[in-house]
C-alpha cells in the first residue's frame, strides 16, 4: 500500500492539521472518562436499593447537587430521614415529608461500603475530568482566533442558562468554539456545545479538504452505498462506521422530534414518510452538508423556520405535480373555495 501511495494510485486517509488532531485526543480522552465515570452511578444506585433507601422515587437525578449533598450526608454517617430530607431543592416537585419517608431503610455496612466507594471513584473521575478540561482550555488558547469579539460578539444562546448542563466544561467553551470557527454553529438547531466540539475535532476547519458538499456526508457515512462484489449487489444503505462526528449528527438529528425549525418539520416529514431510523440518517446527511457550508463561508445560520420549508415543501409539491400532469397531456386546476 506504501508503494502504490508513492505512485499516486491511492488516496490519503483524512487527517485533521496536527494542532487540531492534538485537541482531538483530548476531547476523545474527555469521553472515555465520562464513560468511565457513568459506570460508578450503577453501583450507587444498587447500594441504596440494598438499604432500602427509596431516592429515586423522590429525585430525578441522584447525580445532580441535591442528590450528591444526600449522598455525601449518608456516607458521613448522617441517617436521620428529616435531616437528608432538608437537603432538597426549594423548586423540587416532592415535599420535605415525602422524601422523608424515603430513607426508611437501614444502614448495613456491606451497601454503605459499597456506596461509598462508588462515590469515591467517582469523585476521582470528575477531578480527572477537570484536569483534562484545563487542557482543552490551553488548547483552544492556542488556536489563532478566526474572529474578533469585539467587532462581532457572540450571538446570544438560543436557551440562556446560569450553569453548564450535563457534561458539559466548567469554562467558557461556545465562546471558543466561536472563535475557532469563526461561525457560531450552535444556533443550528439540535447542535450544542458538546456536539459542535466532537463534530469540529473530527472533521477539522479546513472545508477545502472536501471537493464538494457531498463528500463530508459520504466520508461519515450518512451516504446511500451499495456494497457490490463481482458485479452483484449484496448490501444497501449507509456504510457502516465508528466515525464519532458521524454519531454525533445522528444524535443531534433526535432532538428535533419537537423543534419548531425548518430542520424539525423536515426530520418530521421524513419521519412520517419512511421512518424514524431513515429520517436521522437524513436529517444528519442534511445537516451535514449545512456545516460544510457554514465553515466554507463563515456565514451566520439564519432559520427560516417550520412554516417556511412548509410552504416551499408545498410550492415544491405542486410543481411537480404541474409537471407529471403536463407530461400525461393534463392539466392541474386548484379546486375554488367553497362559498
Amino acid at each position: 500500500m506504501q508503494q502504490l501511495h508513492t505512485y499516486g494510485l491511492l488516496r490519503g486517509s483524512f487527517r485533521p492539521d496536527e494542532d487540531m488532531c492534538a485537541l482531538r485526543a483530548y476531547i476523545r480522552q474527555r469521553d472515555t472518562l465520562i464513560r468511565y465515570r457513568s459506570a460508578h452511578v450503577q453501583p450507587r444506585q444498587k447500594a441504596l436499593l440494598l438499604m432500602n433507601v427509596q431516592l429515586t422515587n423522590v429525585i430525578s437525578d441522584i447525580t445532580g447537587v441535591t442528590g450528591l449533598q444526600i449522598l455525601r450526608a449518608i456516607v458521613r454517617g448522617e441517617h436521620d430521614p428529616h435531616t437528608l430530607a432538608a437537603y432538597r431543592n426549594a423548586h423540587g416537585a416532592k415535599s420535605e415529608e415525602d422524601i422523608a419517608k424515603a430513607f426508611t431503610g437501614n444502614d448495613r455496612p456491606a451497601p454503605l461500603c459499597a456506596l461509598t466507594q462508588a462515590l469515591e471513584l467517582y469523585d476521582f473521575y470528575n477531578q480527572q475530568l477537570t484536569a483534562c478540561d484545563q487542557e482543552i482550555a490551553q488548547k483552544y488558547a492556542a488556536f489563532t482566533p478566526q474572529v474578533d469579539l469585539t467587532a462581532q460578539p457572540l450571538p446570544p444562546p438560543k436557551r440562556r442558562r446560569n450553569t453548564p448542563q450535563g457534561n458539559e466544561p466548567t469554562f467558557d467553551v461556545r465562546s471558543d468554539l466561536y472563535q475557532l470557527a469563526g461561525v457560531d454553529l450552535t444556533q443550528v438547531d439540535g447542535l450544542q456545545v458538546l456536539t459542535v466540539q466532537t463534530i469540529l475535532s473530527e472533521i477539522g476547519l479546513d472545508m477545502h479538504r472536501w471537493p464538494t458538499a457531498q463528500h463530508v456526508p459520504s466520508w461519515l457515512g450518512l451516504a446511500p452505498y451499495q456494497d457490490i462484489s463481482g458485479g452483484k449487489t449484496l448490501r444497501t444503505g449507509t456504510k457502516k462506521t465508528t466515525n464519532r462526528a458521524a454519531t454525533a449528527f445522528r444524535l443531534a438529528a433526535q432532538r428535533l422530534h419537537a423543534s419548531n425549525s425548518a430542520l424539525g418539520g423536515f426530520y418530521r416529514r421524513m419521519r412520517a414518510t419512511h421512518g424514524a431510523p431513515k429520517a436521522i440518517v437524513a436529517t444528519a446527511h442534511k445537516r451535514a452538508r449545512m456545516v460544510y457550508h457554514l465553515l466554507t463561508y463563515r456565514q451566520a445560520y439564519r432559520d427560516p423556520g417550520a412554516d417556511s420549508y412548509e410552504e416551499k415543501y408545498r410550492d415544491r409539491t405542486i410543481r411537480n405535480l404541474k409537471r407529471k400532469a403536463r407530461q400525461l397531456g393534463l392539466d392541474l386546476v386548484p379546486v375554488t373555495a367553497q362559498p
